[in-house]
């Protein structure tokens, strides 16, 4: 061991430690000068230590002097405690300091770009940051966060292996099998005018090793989609990928439900309560328009389609006429805390998911204040009243559209009115969890002109509605089930199809012809006539959460080198041009 080198950390030491001699290695977090003496705070991603130069020996003074902030030294010394009055009750350390005898400068930095420190100052501008991630990669924050994704893939590798799970890599260089979103491409070098694609998921290798005996699988999965990006999303990601044998929705259920209390306990020493709630995909898109609803508050969506008829606004009969929509939200107490600009305001938000308008009412003692409220006879306001449960001071807010339109809308105004209302506490380490099951197989697209995969083509319809498959694909709902928490979605799975007839019949609905689909996925519809087990599965997003349990709402926070929002690498200079002797090597002008 060379005499630079370190034998405790920066965050180790404690009065404990006081009289021995000791090397620190670390960067120079700060440094000030007193009298003779100088101040540096050492820092390393274990903590910050103050060490003190006050030597006689000139050329370490010298080196003192010179420091700058990210400056690389080893610096030994005596352990001391700090003068009474002065210790520093924020860091583990803040009983000790070390008076330094040697120092060795390692390596020099120029001034940075910004300061590192998060302490007294503002976060530079992120796509800066992005840019020299590599410095900002030292901010305490971040160096934690990536400390519970540590805790986090370790919880999840010991208790799936405790259960007989198998860790099992999945190709990265497979097949294009377009279905959702857009797949990266990787042109062939040796096969001109062939193409590999970065995984969307490991979907299909996963449900081969189901018939290839391996009964517990999981993988820590990096997966790639060509999609565009938003504060939740990125062009490469994370996922828990699991898959089993001989089961039901309902193994699968405990085993998550187990690793999910197990990951809150390990990373944040939370209890979880289990089992988590099952609501049905029809009744959360009813009550809070969402198939991933934040549980956290309640104000729930109304149904108000009978009262609406007796009404005499021509909105609400046109919308119902068509076969739409009425139905309501009673944001509680919010009358007065909505101007007209703020009502206009959320007119917007409604509008921006294909709302036409959106009809508001100020509930008073006696009346109601709105523009629709000579529409509304004293019979009809009366059973609008009770059934909105309104009081003086509520602020009820109507959409009438088409069913998709209306949910979309009250959605996004529920979550925009928590949000202003402050009916959560985003600081609060306050989960929600809930299993939303029985969605639908299929949806129709309406510019495609088809049926398509609502989870994806693999997915069991309900055995009682195979019958419809062919007939009313509408009428078929799937085996399939969405992890929800906190008005996100952070585990989707479903049993899977493991006949090769109900496959090639699921190919059917969503327009393929058979020789489309023997061409796509021959070697599944192969795999599943050599003895395929019933089996299914769960993928759980790891980005999105370490994002939640670390209480931030951006993605990239919690990624060590992280795309910006418009998708590049800022550090590296990704993606780039090439050489033309690389693209002529593939084949490619």
């Amino acid at each position: 061991m060379a005499e630079w080198q370190r034998t405790h950390t920066c965050g180790e030491l404690r009065d404990t430690h006081i009289g021995q001699t000791v090397t620190l290695n670390g960067w120079v977090n700060t440094f000030r000068s007193y009298n003779n003496q100088v101040f540096v705070d050492l820092r390393d991603r274990y903590g910050i230590t103050q060490i003190v130069f006050e030597s006689s020996d000139t050329e370490v003074m010298k080196i003192a002097n010179s420091l700058g902030r990210e400056f690389v030294i080893s610096a030994t010394g005596k352990v001391s405690a700090r003068l009474s009055g002065k210790e520093n009750a924020k860091l583990a350390t803040g009983k000790v300091e070390l008076k330094v005898e040697k120092v060795r400068l390692l390596n020099g930095c120029p001034t940075p770009p910004f300061e590192i420190t998060e302490f007294g100052s503002e976060l530079a501008n992120e796509d800066l940051r992005l840019q020299y991630r590599f410095l900002d990669l030292r901010r305490k924050s971040i160096q934690d966060v990536l400390q519970l994704r540590h805790r986090i893939c370790k919880t999840i590798r010991d208790s799936l292996d405790a259960q007989g799970f198998l860790e099992v890599e999945t190709p990265l260089l497979g097949k294009s099998t377009p279905e959702g979103a857009r797949d990266y491409l990787v042109p062939s070098r040796v096969y001109h005018g062939e193409w590999y694609a970065l995984p969307q998921s490991p979907q299909l290798y996963k449900q081969l090793l189901m018939v290839a005996g391996y009964d517990k699988y999981f993988q820590i999965a990096r997966c790639l989609r060509d999609e565009d990006l938003r504060a939740d999303r990125q062009p490469e990601f994370t996922q828990l990928d699991v898959e089993m044998s001989f089961v039901e929705m309902e193994d699968i259920f405990r085993v998550m439900e187990n690793l999910t209390r197990q990951i809150f306990k390990e990373s944040l020493d939370l209890e979880i309560q289990t089992p988590f709630p099952r609501l049905s995909y029809d009744d959360v898109m009813l009550r809070y328009g969402s198939d991933k609803p934040d549980l956290r508050y309640d104000m729930q969506i109304i149904d108000c389609c009978d009262v609406a008829n007796e009404t005499e606004f021509k909105v609400f009969k046109d919308a119902l006429a068509a076969g739409g929509k009425v139905r309501a939200l009673n944001a509680k107490g919010a009358a007065e805390k909505y101007s007209r600009k703020g009502l206009d305001e959320l007119t917007e938000v409604a509008k921006t998911y294909k709302a036409k308008g959106l009809a508001w009412i100020k509930v008073e003692a006696g009346k109601f204040n709105s523009p629709i409220e000579k529409f509304l006879p004293a019979a009809a306001q009366a059973k609008l009243r009770e059934l909105l449960k309104a009081e003086p001071g509520d602020l009820l807010l109507f959409v009438a559209d088409t069913e998709e339109v209306v949910c979309n809308a009250l959605g996004a105004l529920r979550t925009t009115l928590a949000y202003q209302l402050k009916l959560y506490d985003p600081a609060k380490k306050d989960f929600k969890i809930a299993w939303v099951v029985d969605f639908p197989s299929f949806m129709y697209d309406e510019e495609e002109k088809r049926w398509v995969a609502n989870h994806h083509p693999f997915t069991a319809p309900k055995d009682e509605h195979l019958e419809f498959l062919e007939s009313d694909p509408g009428k078929v709902k799937a085996k399939a089930y969405d992890l929800v928490m906190n008005g996100y979605e952070v585990g989707g799975g479903s049993i899977r199809i493991y006949s090769g007839e109900v496959q090639s019949k699921v190919f059917g609905v969503l327009g393929m012809k058979p020789e489309d689909y023997q061409s796509r996925f021959g070697f599944l519809l192969d795999a599943l006539k050599f003895g395929a087990p019933p089996h299914g599965g769960i993928a759980l997003g790891l980005d999105r959460w370490c994002m939640m349990l670390a209480g931030t709402t951006n993605i990239r926070d919690v990624i060590a080198f992280p795309k910006n929002a418009k998708g590049r690498d800022l550090m590296t200079g990704a993606p780039a041009s090439v050489e033309s002797r690389q693209l002529r090597d593939l084949g490619l002008k």
